[in-house]
This record gives structure tokens, C-alpha cells and sequence, in this order.
């Protein structure tokens, strides 16, 4: 079928994007869904800084693609063998397909999927191939997903059911922001009560990450960016702190944060989050910087100051568990996702909307396929 959608041929283009308009809105061909895939009419994409990485070179992925990878929508058509959705069933993508058998799957921990990560490198759904073609030539998934796009075909791992009474524009960030950030602080760095913790970077990552630490009753809680407008959303949504980088956050709680949140995809963001971090605390970097980019810490306070670094991808989540979860939170209005959408608009300003999230400006945008 034909489907417009946002096709990335080239990454590196030079800013601003409204100008040089690196994703072109062109119509694409979409083969049928394959066996255990759906066809998904896209409702609501979210603009992720995962895309903006690959449209500025960044992040390399095999070219050219069909971006997006945040998004909610309608089931509209089933392959066969599909078993846990139906048509009319609304949804939530998540970015990294889940196998079911391998090692990582099977230990109970989906996000680390290797056989999922290795079909996203490849641009491949996760059953093999593309189902995306551009004048008579292949074209590529975006972590299987590919939703800045009208229609899409997904593998059925690659989508969550939602209740029908959740607004699309709040559902495209269950799969992603939220479960990123939520799951950062949850399941990656296990907060507890009474645990202190700071986040570094307020996009729709980060503030997620707040409200994670909120959920799991963290006090007190710092926001750390440079934007007055994101501290002081991050102050409404309940931080107790909010500072600009150039403040020391420990003048504030001089023995540190236990627990150190890093959602800015910067190495020295990094840097000053591992800094920040109490003795025998915890630091989580979910940020996507670039692969030149080098972490310069002391070795010898991993020993001295019983310090943990990890990283966290898909907030080390089980999507199936957790975002039901998520959804309780927000019918019990604990988790107000309304409140991180910056904008919504058409399909046809994705450029626009990149220039944005790379000005730093906004926290969530989302967008209009349809």
C-alpha cells in the first residue's frame, strides 16, 4: 500500500533543517504485514532525540530510512499467526523488539535483546528485511518502527495494547520517553524511599526520570539544565531542586546524590552526574552522545568512593510489565504526561520540529502523520 512518510537519505546536512530539509515527505510502498506483524495507521510520533541523532550523523544507521520510532496508532490489518492484537486495538510502540528466546530474553530482561538490537542495526524488522520501498528500491526500518509515516508495518513484539480512552498524543510517549526515563530510575538504579536523587538533562527523557523519582518517593530531588523554562517545569512536576549546570549541587546537599540520572547524551554531563554522586551511590546514563565522545573520570573514586556506573537502554524495562503500570500511574494522576508535550503539529514541519529539539527549547513534540 502507499503510505507518506518522512525518508531520511542522507544524514549530516547542515542546520537549520526547515531549510535543508534532510526528511523529505515523499510516498512510500509498504508490503503486506509478514507472519506475527500488524499494519498500524499511525496516530501521534513523537520527536525523539534518538532521531535527531541519526538525521545530524551522529548516530549512523543504514540509509535511506523511514525515522521515527515514538509513536501510538490503530491496528488496522493483521499478518498471520498474530495472536495478541486484533484489528481496531490501539497501541504504543516500543523501540526494541523483544525475541522471546534468547539469553536475555529468557533471563528476564527483554530490553537487553540482542537479537532485537541486532535487527535495529541492521534496519531490518526483526523477523528479517524491510517491508519499505522508495521508487522500486529498499529502504530501511528505524528500530522497527519507522512511524513518521501514515501507515506502518510493526512485528507484533514491537507494540504494546493501551486502553482506548488514552490520547494518542500521551500514548506515542508511553513506549519510549517514559519507559526510558521512568525505567532509568526504577529499574536501572532501583530508587527507594528516601533515596536523594538528581537528573541531569529536562527533555521528555529526563523529566520522565523525575517523575520516576517522584513515583518511587526519592527526596530530595534535584533537576539539573540549563533551560529556566524546563527547571521550572521540573519544580511544578515536584523536584525540589532545579539548578542551572553551573551551580554545584553540592552546596546544596554537600555529601551528594545517591542516585545520578545522566539524560543528556553528553560526556561531560556525564562527567558532572558521576561527580555529583554521593559515595557508594549510583550513577545511570540513558543519553545517546556521540560514539567519539570520551568519558574522563578518576579510576581510582570507583574504588574509593564504592561508585557504580551503568548504562540504561530501553530503562532496562520489560515494556509488557511496566507500561500497564505506567498507565495506572496516570489514570491515578501521579504521572502527568500532558504536561511534557511542547507542541503538536503536522507531519509536513518534522524539520521544524528538529530544529527545535536541537535549540534545546522544548521538552516533547509530537506529530501528525495522518
Amino acid at each position: 500500500m502507499k503510505s507518506l512518510a518522512a525518508l531520511l537519505r542522507q544524514s549530516g546536512a547542515p542546520l537549520p533543517y526547515a531549510v535543508t530539509r534532510p526528511l523529505e515527505i515523499v510516498e512510500i510502498d509498504l508490503s503486506a504485514p509478514g507472519h506475527g506483524e500488524v499494519l498500524v495507521k499511525i496516530e501521534s510520533a513523537g520527536i525523539c532525540h534518538s532521531d535527531l541523532s541519526v538525521v545530524n550523523g551522529s548516530r549512523q544507521r543504514p540509509l535511506p530510512l523511514v525515522a521515527g520510532h515514538e509513536s501510538a496508532g490503530v491496528v488496522v490489518e493483521l499478518g498471520a499467526g498474530v495472536k495478541s492484537l486484533k484489528v481496531g486495538d490501539h497501541v504504543t510502540s516500543v523501540f526494541l523488539p523483544s525475541c522471546g528466546s534468547c539469553s536475555e530474553c529468557t533471563s528476564g530482561t527483554p530490553a537487553f535483546c540482542s537479537v532485537g538490537a541486532a535487527s535495529n542495526g541492521r534496519g531490518e524488522m526483526i523477523g528479517g528485511g524491510s517491508r519499505i520501498s522508495f521508487d522500486g528500491a529498499l529502504a530501511y526500518h528505524y528500530n522497527g518502527v519507522s512511524c513518521y509515516s501514515q501507515y506502518a508495518v510493526l512485528d507484533e513484539r514491537s507494540l504494546i495494547k493501551l486502553p482506548e480512552d488514552i490520547p494518542f498524543d500521551i500514548a506515542a510517549l508511553f513506549g519510549c520517553a517514559l519507559l526510558t526515563g521512568i525505567g532509568a530510575v526504577r529499574n536501572s538504579a532501583h530508587a527507594k524511599p528516601g533515596h536523594s536523587v538528581g537528573v541531569w538533562g529536562l527533555g521528555g527523557v529526563g523529566l520522565s526520570a523525575l517523575m520516576g523519582a517522584i513515583i518511587s518517593k526519592a527526596s530530595p530531588i534535584f533537576a539539573v539544565d540549563p533551560v529556566a523554562s524546563k527547571r521550572k517545569l521540573a519544580l511544578e512536576l515536584g523536584a525540589d531542586f532545579a539548578l542551572d549546570p553551573n551551580e554545584n549541587l553540592r552546596d546544596y546537599l554537600p555529601a551528594g546524590v545517591l542516585v545520578a540520572i545522566e539524560c543528556a547524551g553528553r560526556a561531560d554531563t556525564l562527567k558532572a552526574a558521576y561527580e555529583a554522586t554521593s559515595r557508594g551511590g549510583t550513577t545511570v546514563t540513558v543519553g545517546l552522545p556521540p560514539a567519539s565522545e570520551m568519558l574522563s573520570i578518576s579510576a581510582l573514586s570507583l574504588v574509593s568512593d564504592v561508585k557504580t556506573i551503568r548504562g540504561s537502554y530501553l530503562g532496562s524495562a520489560n515494556p509488557r510489565v511496566d507500561i500497564p503500570e505506567f498507565v495506572d500511574f496516570w489514570r491515578a494522576g501521579k504521572l502527568p504526561v500532558e504536561k511534557l508535550l511542547t507542541s503538536v503539529s503536522p507531519m509536513s514541519q518534522v524539520n521544524e520540529a528538529m530544529d527545535a529539539l536541537h535549540g534545546a527549547q522544548v521538552v516533547r513534540q509530537v506529530i501528525h502523520p495522518n
